[in-house]
């Protein structure tokens, strides 16, 4: 009877989500940039995984960095982890899950390798989603790094074949960094047209690692042609309420439950 229950519930569910999805401008914007999501790893969250989300500030998200706890707003911050987490425990109570956050701002691809001893492997997730690459190349740019392409392919590579050597199941989501470059006064604008060369060393990365990819950049892209850049950003990189939902929305096609 309580699986009966717990079905029943479920496709009540996913029926009101699709028809309010349907009524909204942003649903032919989310469909075809889907349909640009590689999810060919067919990465399936089960009952009892640990799920890691890694990244920079975007993923950060204001979190309360020293409160460790899984599935904890506080954690979580605010952002698209957050959303995700609740949008998932809420949707699946019958398949408990740990999350964490370990994103921090402003960190590059080297900073996370300096604590992924820490951060990561000790965790020991079962999924773990990276979105890191844009202060690798803005930083050059601000505030003296010097830090190239190569060095940039180089440390993503050593820190996805580390984290393979110790967690050889681990199955990984990889988002792709962006921005958007038509938000009036944005200092990210100077991101074009060099920081392509960032995107597509994730997405090569991600193809070697049979990872599941999320093009980030043709999603936002998509989504800027119904509401304008300050609806889904509100400086050409960090999203706002609106962007947060719709990064979670987009990573949440790249898995199945």
């Amino acid at each position: 009877m309580k699986k009966e229950i717990t079905a029943s519930r479920r496709s009540f569910l996913k029926k009101a989500s699709l028809s309010l999805l349907t009524t909204l401008p942003i649903a032919d914007a989310l469909c075809k940039a889907n349909q640009l999501i590689d999810n060919s790893s067919s990465i399936q969250l089960q009952r009892d995984d640990i799920i890691l989300f890694q990244g920079d500030s975007i993923t950060d998200a204001g979190r309360k960095r020293n409160d460790h706890s899984m599935n904890n707003p506080l954690a979580l911050g605010s952002g698209y982890a957050f959303l995700v987490t609740s949008q998932l425990q809420f949707d699946h109570p019958d398949k408990p899950m740990v999350f964490y956050n370990r994103g921090i701002s402003g960190n590059k691809v080297y900073q996370l390798a300096e604590r992924w001893e820490e951060d990561c492997l000790k965790l020991k997730p079962n999924v773990l989603s990276i979105l890191v690459g844009v202060n690798d190349f803005w930083h050059t740019k601000t505030k003296g790094y010097q830090g190239t392409t190569r060095d940039f392919r180089q440390s993503y590579e050593q820190l996805l074949k580390a984290t393979k050597a110790r967690l050889p199941q681990v199955k990984l989501i990889i988002g792709e960094p962006w921005y958007q470059p038509g938000f009036k006064g944005s200092p990210y604008k100077a991101l074009h047209p060099e920081f392509a060369s960032y995107q597509s060393i994730v997405k090569e990365l991600a193809q070697q690692f049979k990872a599941a990819f999320i093009p980030y950049q043709a999603i936002f892209n998509e989504a800027r042609k119904i509401a304008p850049d300050n609806h889904w950003s509100w400086d050409g990189v960090h999203p706002t309420a609106a962007g947060a939902w719709l990064i979670a929305h987009s990573w949440q096609k790249a898995i199945e439950i």
